[in-house]
């Protein structure tokens, strides 16, 4: 019985958040069973089991894993791009204010305007290939991890930096030693956001312009009144953000050990 409850509260957050996904699912399912539904909303309600039965079909006939991959693609090399480039520019713009004057503007400009407006350029200049997809989801993620990697510099404890620059340490020991150890919460906060915006930009780009991928499936079966493939394509997206936010948490915590534990006040 300890080990059962040590075990419990070693995981408490985890065991409630997936216990409470279950139920809602086991609440779905019940649904058209203890309720009955009018019958233009039924026409269009589906359930979870129906939903893993659409999913299997698909893959046994090799459609989902096809789009799947094009998503993939799109997915990692955008936010792969955006990582690349947004990680060291929001570094480099919070340590040098010449730097920072002359990027905040353009900045300011893109962060501020909604990225679906630049799709038909984007589609214009690369075709309704892939291209502009990773395009349209290196847009979308490489804000939140500029922006906010920008943050965490701008609030590294200056004591820290001048008693570092005091043993003779000099600029990228600084960035080495100091910065980049104080920014990492800031930088996994915007490596969640980013992820958002990456999956987000995925589906809007294969909604709009494109030939393959899980946005493009979830399109067509909503054309086609297919609800069940529809849930199929929402849950492996809600499913790739869930492990992938949980393993950002998780490097968050390995990174984060040296820090001292915060004291609870209540």
């Amino acid at each position: 019985m300890k080990r059962l409850q040590n075990f419990y509260t070693e995981r408490e957050p985890s065991i409630l958040g997936g216990g409470f996904i279950l139920l809602l699912i086991v609440l779905w399912e019940l649904m058209p069973r203890l309720l009955t539904l009018p019958q233009g909303f039924s026409l269009f309600f589906t359930t979870p089991w129906k939903v893993i039965e659409a999913c299997y079909e698909l893959f046994v006939e090799n459609k989902i894993q096809e789009h799947f991959y094009v998503s993939s693609i799109e997915f990692l090399a955008g936010l792969g791009l955006a990582i690349i480039v947004g990680l060291p520019l929001g570094l480099i713009t919070g340590r040098s204010p010449n730097i920072d004057a002359m990027v905040d503007p353009f900045v300011t400009i893109f962060n501020a305007t909604p990225r679906l407006i630049f799709l038909p350029l984007f589609i214009l200049w690369f075709g309704i290939g892939i291209w502009s997809k990773i395009i349209i989801v290196f847009i979308g993620a490489v804000f939140p991890l500029l922006i906010n990697t920008y943050e965490g510099v701008k609030n590294v404890d200056r004591v820290l930096v001048n008693v570092v620059r005091s043993f003779g340490a000099n600029e990228w020991q600084v960035m080495k030693i100091v910065v980049l150890p104080n920014s990492v919460p800031y930088i996994v906060v915007g490596l969640r956001l980013a992820i958002g915006r990456a999956i987000l930009g995925v589906v809007v780009g294969e909604f709009f312009g494109a030939s393959k991928g899980l946005g493009f499936m979830i399109a067509t079966a909503a054309t086609n009144y297919k609800v069940d493939v529809v849930f199929v394509g929402v849950a492996i997206f809600m499913g790739l953000s869930l492990v992938l936010t949980m393993a950002v948490k998780k490097i968050e915590s390995n990174l984060s050990r040296w820090r001292p534990e915060e004291a609870k006040t209540f």
